[in-house]
This record gives C-alpha cells, structure tokens and sequence, in this order.
C-alpha cells in the first residue's frame, strides 16, 4: 500500500468573499441534539482535466481556486462562516460573525493511479489529506469547517473536510461543496440556493411523542452494568481501547447473496439486505445472548426527511441543516441470530413503512423531548446511508469526482457509525461499502459471518 507524508501550509481564515449579514440564527431540535456534537469527516478525490487553450495546456491550481471559490460561496452560505454559541440553559445558537472557516493549502508526492485502479476505503495515509481541527468533540466558538485542499504530483488533488454535524448533515455539506465547484465552473451563483428553514426540524407546542410510546431513552445505570454481563461488554465499546475499524465491500454478486440467503416472497434493496446482514452478524459476534438474560438487540437507522417528509411546508430544495430522523427496531437478540436473514430483513422493511408523516413529527419531538432518540453508544448498531447524497456529480470543469467518502477518523461518534457508502469496483460496476467498528476480537467473528452469507454462490 502506498504511503506519503503531506507538506501542508500554515492554515488560514477564509472569510465570506463580501460583507453578510451580522445576526444570531436558532438552530433546529434536531441539530441541536448531543449525539450530533462532533466535526463530520469526508475525503473526495478529484481527477485534473486539463484546460487546453490556443493548444497550450495549463494547469489550475486547484487549492488557490478552492480558497477563493469557497470565499465566494461564503456569502451565500454565511452562517457556516459563524461560531457556535450555547446560551444560558444550554442552547445551541450560530452567531454570524463572518469570521471564516480554516483552509489549508497541502502538496503531497502520489498520484491518483497509485490508490489502485478503483480508489477506496481505506484510503491510504488518509489523516494526511485532513488537517488538524483540534479537539473534534468540541464544538463552542470554533470555526465550522476545516478544509484542506492536497495537490497530487498527477494533476489531481483531494479535499479533506472536518464539518460541525450541528449545522450541516451529509446531504447539506454536499449542496455546500457543490456550490464551491459551481462557482469555479464560472456560475454566477449556486445552482441550488442554500435555505435555513430550520425551524421546519423544530418540536411541535406541545410535542406529540404518541405513537413512539414503546420507544424510551436507553440508560444504562451502574446498577444494570454490574447485573448484566452483556451490558458491561456493551458498555465497554463506547470506549476506543482495543477497537479497529473495518470496510466491507458489496458488489452486485455480494447483495444478490445476501438476497438470496433472506429467501423473500417480497423484493428487498440493498440497503435492506446489508443493513440487516451486518445488524444480524454484529449482534452474532459480540455475544449479546446471555444465559438467562432476555438481551435486546437494537438498529438504528438515519433516514432522509428531504422529499419524504410531506408536511405543509416541506423541506425545500437547498435545505442544508440536518433533515434525517431516526427509525429505531428493537428485537430479541437470539432470534435475530438464530433466524434467518429473511427475518431481519423484514424487521428492517417494517420500521421503513412506519415513516409516515405523523412519525416524523413524532421522532422530531422525542428528540425535543430527550436529546435523542434511544441509543446507548455501542450496543445500538446505527447506520447512515449515504449512497445517494449527491457527491459523485461534483464537478469543477477542469476537474472531477472519482471517489470518496467518510473516514474512519476523528471523533469516536462518527466512527461507531456505519456509513453505506457508494463505489465503482475495478470492473466499473456500482458497489456499496460498508464501515465497522467492533473490538479486535468481535470483528474476526464479524468478518466470517459476514462472509458466509454475501459469498453464496448464486445459480
């Protein structure tokens, strides 16, 4: 695996391009909550179309054309250029302070065919294309966004992001580097203008949580950890000791396997049958079932508002906050490992269909309610699909998108996440990868269940 050392630039302050409005902006229940407390990290990888001119060819550089492209979508997108205040009784604010958001300027000695012929996860050396936005967990008065743009010795370069999650999720931070690569293409202003609206993620008055009823925040007092054995072992991984991270691939071949294994009347998507693979692998390789202990086995799944969410008004186009609620399935852990995949997959169908408006509105409440929905770091296998938020158009003219996703680096949040992510293999073809974050030991066994039932061959 090819290895290089980045030579990076003194970071700097890159403010918005014109003056913008001084004001303080209400965050949204759903930013504001403390599991979304933490800088999101991505990587995108760009291949140089040279610029032929009067048959000379010239080569943009492409950090000094980010850093002043960035300026300029600033001022479209200026409460990214702001800090996070908390005010008395802890709510979270945006001041618009205009300050600007860190850029780093990096060189590093590879080229893009030296990933290989399909770049991804993991990427090489890939704490070398981020810089360093200090303690990630820390998100009061700091700027919200940490870009590092690394020029590649082929013509290509990478950009390195750490975002705060309270004020952009996946989808927003995409509309935000796609307004960057407009406005270098030459465009007078973002072809999808940035919205707040984040009253629109707000809890009703008075919050209506009846319909997830059967849904309580899940403690683990001291009292339980040292009843349960299996609550210590959960309780043991929202620490990092002894904890790797893991990609897992699924080309067509994989997911027709897992398809296969589920053996349903109904079709399933992808996303359906890797969730529930993975969920039904990892509950199998951390030993949740106990003798004589009724252990539950927990999914959580970040659903996308944005289209789905049918209330009057609905989240317009070029809303940037964070417009996901929460889909929660709860079952017995030895059934999910001694049933089929079949059965899990329809637990993982059954809580899709229960997306109505009404639950929506209900999930944004109960996070009003209890800064969260019902997650213990750990033990709750969370998953994010982020396949189709838009990343692979990005565009600049001179340059273009061949790869990226999130890294498993930074904040311990974003690593005990599992982010569906999508990729081209070496045969061009339409792939998901998968990230996992298990201690050493459960992820052998994870590896091996995991393999058993993606590998089937298919007649």
């Amino acid at each position: 695996m090819v290895t290089f050392k980045a030579n990076r630039s003194d970071p700097k302050l890159v403010p918005p391009a014109l003056a913008t409005p001084r004001e303080m902006k209400a965050l949204s229940d759903v930013d504001t909550q403390p599991a979304l407390r933490f800088y999101a990290t991505g990587v995108e990888f760009f291949h140089h179309r040279p610029i032929v001119d009067d048959g000379h060819v010239e080569l943009e550089n492409p950090a000094k054309v980010v850093k002043d492209t960035v300026a300029k979508a600033l001022t479209y997108y200026y409460p990214v250029a702001g800090r996070i205040r908390e005010l008395p009784g802890g709510e979270l604010v945006v001041e618009c302070t205009g300050e600007g958001v860190v850029f780093v300027e990096a060189d590093a000695d590879v080229r893009l065919d030296e990933f290989g012929n399909s770049i991804m996860p993991p990427y090489p050396c890939v704490d070398e294309f981020l810089c360093d936005p200090g303690d990630t967990s820390v998100i009061i008065g700091k700027p919200l966004v940490f870009m590092q743009v690394t020029r590649l010795k082929c013509g290509g370069f990478v950009i390195g992001t750490y975002s705060c999650h309270n004020i952009v999720d996946a989808f927003g931070h995409t509309q935000f580097l796609k307004a960057i690569a407009d406005i270098t293409r030459g465009d007078d202003h973002p072809t999808v203008l940035p919205v707040w609206g984040r009253e629109l993620m707000a809890a009703c008055n008075p919050p209506n949580v009846s319909l997830l009823q059967h849904l309580t925040p899940s403690k683990l007092s001291p009292d339980t950890v040292e009843a349960n054995p299996a609550a210590q072992q959960h309780v043991s991984l929202s620490s990092t000791d002894h904890m790797v991270g893991d990609y897992f691939f699924f080309g067509p071949r994989e997911i027709a396997a897992l398809q296969h294994h589920a053996q349903l009347q109904c079709s399933s998507t992808a996303f359906e049958v890797i969730t529930a693979a993975m969920w039904k692998c990892r509950t199998i390789a951390l030993g949740y079932v106990v003798p004589d202990q009724k252990e539950k086995a927990s999914l959580l799944m970040t659903m996308n508002a944005r289209g789905k969410w049918k209330r009057d008004p609905p989240l317009p186009r070029g809303f940037y906050g964070n417009g996901f609620v929460y889909l929660v399935v709860e079952t017995d852990a030895s059934e999910l490992c001694k049933q089929s995949l079949g059965h899990a997959v329809e637990l993982v169908q059954k809580a899709k269909l229960d997306m109505t408006e009404e639950f929506t509105e209900s999930m944004v409440d109960f996070i009003a309610l209890h800064g969260g929905p019902p997650y213990v770091p750990g033990q709750t296998f969370v998953v994010s699909d982020i396949t189709r938020i838009g990343e692979d158009a990005l565009d600049f003219g001179w340059a273009q998108r061949v790869a990226g996703g999130v890294p498993m680096v930074g904040d311990v949040k974003c690593k005990q996440v599992s982010y569906q992510m999508r990729c081209i293999n070496g045969s061009g073809e339409d792939c998901v990868v998968a990230s996992m974050f298990l201690p050493k030991s459960a992820m052998e066994i994870f590896a091996k269940e995991i393999l058993v039932l993606s590998s089937k061959e298919i007649e």
